[in-house]
């Protein structure tokens, strides 16, 4: 079949940007792909024909069937892949895998592992919907299978994740309370699983802000960096929430009864020092050298034996496993009990109400 072009030509992102950006890594400027060149079909298995190529404008089809690339796409094609951590991701990294294709992560194949990248673009802040979620599990399940030692996880923009998106909770609670309390505390459930279940270390770059449901998974990641702009803030009863995440069990574990109290019942917020002197997080970055910093220890850590790692983080996490899916099966229940009660549901719209008011 020949190649269809995206209706805004992208596999990542909004229309395309010519401008430059800041790389992840060592700050250079590379040419990536030019996202109008090349097409993109539906999900599953992508087969492009050498005469779907030539059609498309990107070589000429040669008389055994191949295809001769033109000297301006050899040169795309044979560019140096780099990163890019910055909000101008979205509209110039691609991806590599052939057989996916996402809207709100970016998600890059790189060598000895993969980098998932939060860049949504249907909330603000890096928010998280079931959509959004439903991304970052088929990501993870592809790395998962795939022959990629780690996953890093971090995010485009300013912040790291702001947890649920709440105005996407009031849409979709007013339409139809029952059906989507359900679907909504499901989507969470999945979510967290995923994390629980993924049996290759999960490395985290935090370079800004993690509020609610982005604060609460940190836990059920193996390594956490921070940015020193970095802080940390789960505010579930202040606005009206349950624990999510699995923070009712792995907070007090990690931090104390008494911190963990705070910040789940009082909305406290941590520096990312205090984060670090607690151990929330692994390592703390001046955030002029924090991709640099991060970097450097994933390509170390890629270097060791895949079944190493594996092993290792199956004697650390193995007897908590089936801990942290019972409490993430309570949590939800809980969260679709109290968004599926008219009082429940009367608090949280009040409480945001009120927010939008103080706007």
């Amino acid at each position: 079949m020949p190649l269809k072009k995206a209706q805004n030509g992208m596999e990542n992102g909004d229309a395309g940007s010519e401008k430059e950006e800041r790389h992840f890594g060592n700050g250079s400027h590379q040419p990536g792909l030019d996202l109008n060149d090349v097409g993109e079909q539906d999900l599953g298995d992508c087969h492009v024909s050498p005469a779907a190529l030539a059609e498309n404008g990107l070589g000429s089809s040669l008389t055994n069937g191949g295809l001769n690339l033109h000297s301006s796409v050899k040169r795309k094609l044979e560019a140096e892949k780099d990163y890019v951590f910055d909000k101008r991701l979205r509209y110039s990294v691609r991806q590599n895998e052939s057989n996916c294709r996402f809207r709100d992560i970016v998600v890059r194949k790189e060598e000895g592992f993969t980098h998932i990248l939060l860049s949504s673009q249907t909330s603000d802040n890096n928010a998280l919907t079931p959509e959004i979620m439903k991304e970052v599990r088929r990501a993870l399940c592809n790395a998962a299978t795939d022959d990629s030692k780690l996953l890093l996880l971090s995010a485009v923009g300013s912040v790291f994740c702001s947890g649920l998106d709440y105005s996407y909770l009031i849409g979709r609670l007013s339409s139809d309370r029952r059906k989507e309390s359900t679907r909504i505390a499901e989507a969470i459930r999945d979510f967290v699983k995923a994390f629980i279940q993924f049996k290759k270390p999960i490395v985290v770059a935090i370079n800004g802000p993690a509020l609610g449901l982005g604060a609460s998974i940190l836990p059920l990641c193996d390594i956490v960096w921070a940015s020193e702009k970095a802080w940390f803030q789960t505010p579930y009863a202040t606005i009206r929430l349950t624990p999510a995440g699995c923070s009712s069990y792995t907070f007090p574990q990690i931090l104390g009864v008494a911190l963990a109290n705070e910040m789940l019942f009082c909305g406290r917020k941590l520096t990312a020092q205090e984060a670090c002197s607690r151990g929330l997080v692994s390592q703390v970055f001046w955030p002029t050298t924090f991709s640099q910093e991060v970097m450097l220890r994933v390509k170390e850590m890629a270097s060791c034996s895949a079944v190493v790692l594996e092993e290792s983080k199956c004697l650390v996490r193995s007897f908590l496993k089936s801990v942290l899916e019972d409490v993430n099966e309570k949590e939800c229940l809980m969260l679709k009990q109290l968004w599926g009660s008219s009082k429940g549901l009367d608090s949280l719209f009040s409480y945001l109400q009120d927010k939008i008011y103080e706007v």
